[in-house]
C-alpha cells in the first residue's frame, strides 16, 4: 500500500509545526481565543460605533478596513490556493490506492459500495436537518441583506454563472469537463463554462481510475501526486497557524454587523450537526449492521470503545487507524486481510461524518447570507460533499479547504467560514469519531459478505 495511507505519511506535514510549537497552547484553542477576540472586538463596534443612520465610527471603519478584513482575506487565500491540487491529487490517488478491482475481486466493489451509501446517508442526514432546523434562518431579513451587500461583487458574479438556469441535460453534460483545465481557472470564481468543481472532480476521478488501467506505467505519476498532496497538506498547515489571526479578523467583521444574533446562530448550528453525526453514528451504522454484519450494534459499540476514545481525542483518521486494525481484527474478529484493506482506505476515502458536516455547513452558511439554494443545487452539495468526504485528509482540519470548495461552488461568500472556524475543534472531534466508526462498521459489512469460511461464526453476531 503506498505511504500516502500510512498515519505518518498523513500526519508528518502538519505536526511539524505542532513540534515546534511546543510548550505553547495548542492550535485549537489559540483559534478559539482568536474568534473571542474577534467576536467580543466586533460586538463592542456593533454596540458603541454603529450610528443610528447605520454608519460606523471612523476609527473602527479604518480598524476593520485596514486590520480585520486583511487578516481574515490573507487566511482564505492561502486555504483557496491550496484547494485545487489537493482536491485533485485527493481524488485521483484515493481511486488508484484502491488497487487493480481486477484482482481484488469483489472486496474493493463491496468496499466502493457500503462507502457511497453511507456517505449518501450522512449527507442527506445533514442537509435534511439543515432544511430542518433552518439554524442560520433566525438572522433578521435586514442583517442578511448587510451581510448581502458586503459580498454584493462576489454574489453577482455567482449570481450571473447560476446553474440552475441550465436544464437537466446540460447540467449532467457539464459535469464531463472538454477541458479539465479551464474548469479548473475557473472552478473558484465561478466563471467556468462547464460544471466547475463536479467538472474537476470527475475529471480527478477519472484521472485515478486510468492510474489503475495502467499500473506498471503510473507508479511515477502516483509518486509525484503524493509529492504534491503532502507539500499541499504542509501548506494547510501553514495556513491553520495563521488561523487565529485570520478568524479574528473575519469575526470581528461578522460580528460588527451582525451582533448578538450571530452568536445565538452558531450555537443552533452546533445543536444541529451534534444531532445529525449521532443520528447517523448510531441510526445508520446500527442499521447497516443489523442488516449486512449481522452484529449487534451494542456489542459492536463496546467492542470498538478504545477506538472511539482514541478517535475523540485526536481529531484525526489517520492517528487512529493503528488502534483501529488492531482492535478491528483482534475484538471483532474481523480477517486480516478485509481489515488492512477497507481500514486503510477509508482512512481516506469514507469520511462520511465530514460529508455530513460539510453539507450542514453549507446550507447553514447560505441561511446566514440570505442566499436560497434550489433543489439542483442541494443537489450539487449533497454530491460535491459526498466526493469531498473521498478526497478529506484525515488529519485535524483537513476538511477546511473542501469546505471552501463546495461554498464556491453554490455561490455563498468564501469568508463565511470565518463564522464556524471558532467551534470547528469541537466538530471535528466528534465527526472524527463518525469518520473511524464508519470505517469499521464497512469493514465488518465486508467482511461478513465476502464469500470466505473465515467470515463465518464470528463472536458477536448474530443468525
Amino acid at each position: 500500500m503506498p505511504d500516502r495511507q500510512t498515519p505518518a505519511a498523513h500526519t508528518d506535514a502538519p505536526s511539524r509545526p505542532a513540534a515546534a510549537e511546543s510548550g505553547r497552547w495548542p492550535l485549537h484553542t489559540r483559534i478559539l481565543i482568536g474568534l473571542l477576540i474577534g467576536a467580543a472586538a466586533g460586538l463592542l463596534i456593533n454596540r458603541f460605533a454603529v450610528q443610528a443612520d447605520g454608519t460606523t465610527h471612523p476609527v473602527a471603519a479604518w480598524l476593520l478596513r485596514w486590520i480585520a478584513q486583511p487578516l481574515g482575506q490573507i487566511f482564505l487565500r492561502l486555504i483557496f490556493m491550496v484547494v485545487l491540487p489537493l482536491v485533485f491529487c485527493a481524488l485521483s490517488l484515493g481511486i488508484a490506492e484502491i488497487g487493480d478491482v481486477r484482482r481484488l475481486g469483489r472486496l474493493g466493489l463491496r468496499t466502493l459500495f457500503f462507502t457511497l451509501l453511507l456517505s449518501s446517508a450522512s449527507v442527506l442526514i445533514g442537509v435534511g436537518l439543515a432544511d430542518l432546523f433552518k439554524p442560520g434562518g433566525s438572522l433578521a431579513p435586514e442583517q442578511q441583506a448587510a451581510l448581502r451587500a458586503r459580498y454584493a461583487m462576489e454574489a453577482q458574479k455567482q449570481v450571473q454563472n447560476a446553474r440552475q438556469a441550465k436544464s437537466p441535460i446540460d447540467l449532467l453534460l457539464d459535469v464531463i469537463p472538454r477541458n479539465p483545465l479551464q474548469e479548473m481557472v475557473g472552478a473558484l470564481d465561478g466563471s467556468s463554462p462547464g460544471g466547475g468543481m463536479l467538472a474537476v472532480m470527475f475529471f480527478s476521478l477519472m484521472f485515478g481510475i486510468a492510474l489503475q488501467l495502467a499500473p506498471a506505467r503510473a507508479a511515477p505519476v502516483i509518486a509525484v501526486l503524493e509529492g504534491v498532496y503532502d507539500a499541499m497538506l504542509a501548506l494547510v498547515g501553514i495556513a491553520m497557524r495563521l488561523a487565529p489571526y485570520g478568524v479574528a479578523g473575519l469575526m470581528a467583521s461578522m460580528a460588527a454587523a451582525l451582533g448578538l444574533d450571530l452568536l445565538r446562530t452558531l450555537g443552533w448550528y452546533v445543536v444541529t450537526v451534534i444531532v445529525g453525526l449521532l443520528l447517523h453514528g448510531v441510526g445508520v451504522y446500527s442499521l447497516v449492521l443489523i442488516l449486512f454484519a449481522r452484529r449487534r450494534p451494542g456489542e459492536f459499540f463496546r467492542a470498538i470503545s478504545e477506538i472511539i476514545v482514541t478517535a475523540f481525542g485526536t481529531s484525526s483518521s489517520n492517528a487512529t487507524l493503528p488502534t483501529s486494525l488492531r482492535v478491528t481484527e483482534q475484538k471483532l474478529g474481523v480477517s486480516r486481510r478485509v481489515t488492512n484493506f477497507v481500514l486503510t482506505i477509508g482512512s481516506t476515502a469514507n469520511q462520511n461524518g465530514t460529508a455530513l458536516y460539510e453539507g450542514v455547513t453549507v446550507l447553514f452558511l447560505a441561511q446566514v447570507f440570505g442566499v436560497h439554494l434550489s433543489l439542483a443545487q442541494q443537489f450539487t452539495v449533497v454530491l460535491l460533499a459526498v466526493l469531498a468526504g473521498v478526497g478529506t485528509a484525515g488529519v485535524p482540519g483537513g476538511s477546511l479547504p473542501l469546505v471552501v470548495l463546495v461554498l464556491q461552488s453554490v455561490g455563498i461568500p468564501a469568508e463565511g467560514i470565518g463564522v464556524i472556524l471558532g467551534v470547528d475543534r469541537l466538530l471535528d472531534m466528534c465527526r472524527t469519531v463518525v469518520n473511524v466508526v464508519g470505517d469499521v462498521a464497512v469493514a465488518a459489512c465486508v467482511d461478513r459478505t465476502a464469500d470466505s469460511a473465515e467470515t463465518r461464526g464470528l463472536p458477536g453476531t448474530t443468525a
